[in-house]
């Protein structure tokens, strides 16, 4: 038996909940599962039902700081969608150079298939990919 035969959360640290909490809810428009503590903080941690019984745990920790790697993936249908929608609710695509990125924040995935980034106010990235 090896750790990859449990399931696994993705957890971002954040230093102001109240503040990412309408980002992921209003721009992402995740919808909170469930509202706990975190860290001593009454109302600290939102967990966030996605896809195929996964869950992506935000959480208010003073230890949060931001990366510039991507800490959360979603896998879509309809990348074109999912980014008009994100543009459309004020999130700013992330572009990086040299990535071969379209006007809109679009680009190849390596191994194929297409991604674009955004980033939560604390700096953590986030990516959203398609296989085609």
């Amino acid at each position: 038996m090896t750790l990859g035969d449990y399931p696994v959360r993705a957890s971002i640290g954040v230093t102001d909940i109240k503040r990412s909490a309408s980002f992921y809810e209003d721009v992402l428009r995740l919808v909170p599962a469930s509202i706990g503590p975190s860290a001593g903080i009454e109302g600290g941690a939102r967990f966030y039902a996605c896809g195929e019984g996964t869950m992506l745990n935000v959480f208010e920790t003073p230890t949060a700081g931001s990366t510039h790697s991507t800490v959360a993936t979603w896998y879509v249908d309809d990348l074109d969608a999912i980014v008009a929608e994100l543009t459309a609710a004020g999130a700013e695509l992330v572009r990086y150079e040299g990535f071969g990125q379209d006007v809109r924040g679009i680009g190849p995935r390596a191994g194929g298939g297409r991604i674009a980034w955004v980033e939560d106010p604390d700096g953590n990235t986030l990516a959203f990919e398609t296989d085609h």
